[in-house]
């Protein structure tokens, strides 16, 4: 996760001693991701990630670690936010607002299966479950308000028939969302970005994965759940490039996710557009940062093109829960 603000070893180490997290012995610069500044850093108890936050501000960060901490709290392997004596989540570091969370064990799994899938299908739907017993509650900040804003920042770097796609589905989900149908449909915090990149797996003895936890948070809010379902399938369960669903991926992590929450009639109609809204959100987010990036250490901007693939492809051929015998 690039670094955008660079944080000494005397800074870190007195935040962590602070926090009666431990003596530091290394701290690591990481270079995945484009949000916010991130360290690894261990500590004779333990390793640690320290987080500085580049685009959200002190006021909004309490949702996003209250919201960890009430996850941890109920059962669901998420990092866990490290409190001050005064049980403050978010700490000042350089001026800007930061957060200290455990780091998972395992590594992440970028060619999963259908075993890994089911695993994600039943923690993303746990973690649903146990959201609705969350007593803040904040906008998705990526929702369609941020969609609205943001693609006439974008159009002029886009080819005519990008131009078009981008125009005519961000139509199509402001008239969706207008319903009541869509309106209705349940609600509650999401995570917003559950990619494979944001999951650890460990091995088990004789070598099955096992799902040890999901991280990072920072695009959470209240959302309809349908459309973290449709992000999380949208990067679990497709075959890149192409960005071809992978039906055997696909009806592993919604049974899964199925069977701690069943989904609702209404969810199962309109699974076919959220998977095109979720593709949406994630080409213009990848064309913002692409050519309207930051500077920062480190910075590796994602390819927007996958996301291009995925819209057309949910577009030219939806995927249905009859499809996958659901």
């Amino acid at each position: 996760m690039a670094v955008y603000t660079e944080v000494s070893f005397a800074q870190a180490a007195e935040l962590l001693d602070r926090l009666q997290l431990g003596r530091l012995r290394t701290l690591e610069g990481c270079s995945s991701g484009i949000e916010n500044t991130n360290y690894f850093a261990t500590t004779d108890r333990g390793d640690y990630v320290l987080t500085l936050f580049e685009r959200l501000n002190f006021e909004q960060l309490p949702f996003y670690l209250r919201l960890m901490k009430h996850l941890a709290q109920s059962g669901v392997i998420v990092p866990d936010p490290a409190a001050d004596a005064a049980g403050n989540l978010v700490h000042p570091v350089q001026g800007k607002p930061a957060a200290v969370v455990n780091r998972l064990r395992g590594a992440c799994e970028l060619k999963p299966g259908p075993a890994h899938c089911a695993q994600v299908g039943a923690a993303l739907a746990h973690m649903h479950l146990a959201g609705q017993s969350f007593g803040m509650a904040q906008a998705h900040l990526r929702g369609l308000g941020w969609w609205n804003d943001t693609v006439p920042l974008i159009l002029p770097h886009a080819s005519a028939a990008q131009s078009a796609l981008l125009q005519s589905e961000l139509g199509y989900q402001n008239a969706l969302a207008a319903t009541a149908e869509w309106a209705a449909l349940p609600r509650g915090p999401i995570h917003a970005d559950l990619f494979r990149d944001n999951v650890m797996f460990e091995s088990t003895s004789d070598g099955a994965p096992l799902l040890s936890g999901f991280f990072d948070f920072y695009f959470a809010g209240v959302d309809t759940l349908l459309f973290d379902i449709a992000v999380t399938l949208n990067d679990w369960c497709v075959q890149l490039p192409q960005a071809q669903t992978d039906p055997d991926c696909s009806h592993a992590l919604l049974e899964a996710y199925d069977r701690v929450r069943p989904l609702s009639a209404q969810e199962r109609r309109f699974l076919p557009d959220a998977l095109r809204a979720s593709a949406l959100r994630f080409w213009i987010s990848r064309l913002w940062d692409w050519h309207l990036p930051r500077q920062a250490s480190m910075l590796k901007p994602h390819d927007p093109g996958r996301f291009e693939l995925a819209l057309r492809e949910r577009v030219a051929h939806p995927l249905t829960m009859e499809q996958l015998a659901l």
